[in-house]
């Protein structure tokens, strides 16, 4: 079932979301200050392209240093990264089919991995076998 769901997700709004997050960390890693920023996005990125079977799991590690990188991060690509998530779940709502998938967008734009992604990282949901090497 999640492989259907991820592949409905994929032609809906995962492409596009995946670009949008590779075109985000690509700008960030043009400085060495932004490459943690850069592979935050990368790594967010993959899960926006094939998110259902995974899940975010808070990392105990980060420390004093991750909220500030996470303020950085929300004001330099987190917002625009979840003003994303906004149009595309608006755009989903549209038809029948799309509606389960805008209420996913609207949780993927207010959820922590996005806007705070160095204090997350993405695992393999209880009970399923990664497909993806999405840990960081």
């Amino acid at each position: 079932m999640k492989t259907i769901l991820n592949v409905i997700w994929l032609v809906l709004s995962g492409f596009w979301l995946f670009l949008g997050y590779m075109l985000a960390g690509l700008l960030l890693c043009i400085t060495i200050i932004g490459i943690p920023f850069g592979i935050a996005a990368f790594r967010i990125g993959v899960y926006a392209l094939w998110p259902f079977g995974y899940t975010t799991v808070e990392r105990h590690d980060a420390g004093a240093p991750s909220c500030v990188g996470n303020v950085l991060w929300l004001v330099l690509a987190g917002w625009w990264l979840a003003l994303g998530h906004i149009v595309t779940g608006l755009a989903l709502c549209v038809t029948i089919i799309g509606i389960p998938f805008g209420m996913a967008q609207r949780r993927s734009a207010s959820s922590e991995d996005q806007l705070a992604p160095q204090w997350s990282s993405v695992a393999a949901a209880q009970g399923t076998t990664p497909v993806l090497a999405l840990c960081a």
